[in-house]
């Protein structure tokens, strides 16, 4: 049925206004009294505890950030059977993000385009809301991924990211440094190792016992990669979130017209899981196994799940499928891990 709404209507509707839509069901569920029902017809039939972080995640299959971007859809979210949902990118300063249209589909490559700026109310207006969620019963584990706002200058990178450190590190699970998003001018440039300790370092401080990712492209070289791993290790993070959207558009199906209509941006989806699979192993030679090592990209079945654990992926997200597939998408997941990991375990 979900096909058959997508192919007939969402996609004659703008996939901004679309996308508010899907979320302003998603926030009903729990207002409705529904949560546990929805719950209980999402999650897992078996066990597939993953602890890390010194936390426990209900199933490895969790919501990469850049659906809920103001922390207002968690509880709901977690009702559709998500283990974890990693809000943001949350910025000190509120900021509208960039001019629309800013979010495009490719559908012929089960991918998406988006330039859309960091849009969210700032980190005080979250930490709010990231508190109540916490203090719900039956709550996924809540990830706050945070950026740089754009109004700082990069030389001011670091007091900024303190900022929202300090307002967003007291009520999250686990925090995430973002410096890989293409859609914020200069933010990428952090990734350099000069830039990037120095930025690690404070944040980790500031953070506390909260514990504390850094989240990096697929467009880094191999060596690059290596050098943040080795870094996230030397400064004694408790992770790395592999990988962002890319910048390619190498291989894609779409007809060339309608990727050039889209313009600027990240692109996420099917065409990133060989990248975003190649990384994770680079990664994973690299770091500590009790590292965690969350892995993002080109995620859309239960068999992508599984194989990115078995290269060694602590936890995997998905968000780009999640429009494809729709609201019953984490169910199909939980259901095929318990098909496949039960089988493994034969």
């Amino acid at each position: 049925m979900y096909g058959l709404l997508f192919s007939h209507v969402l996609t004659r509707i703008d996939p901004e206004r679309a996308h508010h839509l899907a979320f302003t069901v998603i926030r009903v569920i729990p207002r409705l009294g529904l949560g546990r029902l929805v719950r209980r017809f999402t999650a897992s039939r078996s066990s597939h505890a993953v602890h890390t972080l010194g936390l426990e995640f209900a199933t490895p299959f969790g919501l990469a950030a850049g659906f809920d971007k103001d922390a207002r859809g968690i509880h709901g979210l977690g009702a559709l059977g998500f283990g974890h949902v990693e809000v943001g990118t949350i910025t000190a300063h509120p900021q509208p993000g960039n001019d629309r249209p800013r979010l495009f589909r490719l559908i012929a490559d089960r991918a998406v385009v988006n330039r859309m700026g960091f849009n969210n109310g700032g980190a005080a207006e979250a930490s709010l809301r990231v508190a109540k969620a916490t203090g719900l019963r039956s709550r996924p584990v809540i990830g706050v991924n945070i950026g740089k706002s754009r109004v700082v200058a990069v030389d001011d990178a670091i007091g900024d990211y303190i900022s929202s450190t300090r307002a967003l590190a007291p009520v999250a699970d686990y925090l995430v440094v973002n410096v890989s998003s293409p859609n914020t001018p200069g933010l990428r440039g952090l990734q350099e190792i000069d830039k990037l300790e120095p930025l690690l370092r404070a944040v980790k401080t500031e953070a506390g016992s909260t514990p504390l990712l850094v989240k990096i492209a697929p467009d880094l070289t191999d060596d690059a990669i290596e050098r943040v791993s080795r870094l996230a290790v030397d400064l004694g993070l408790d992770g790395i979130i592999a990988t962002n959207t890319t910048l390619s558009r190498e291989g894609l199906r779409t007809a060339e017209e309608t990727v050039v209509a889209a313009g600027a941006g990240g692109l996420s989806g099917a065409p990133l899981a060989a990248r975003s699979l190649d990384v994770l192993r680079i990664i994973r030679s690299v770091v500590p196994a009790e590292l965690c090592v969350i892995s993002v990209g080109g995620v859309e079945t239960a068999h992508d799940v599984v194989e990115r654990l078995r290269s060694g992926a602590t936890l995997v997200q998905g968000y780009t499928a999640f429009l494809y597939r729709g609201p019953l998408w984490a169910r199909q997941i939980n259901r095929g891990l318990d098909r496949l990991l039960s089988a493994d375990a034969v």
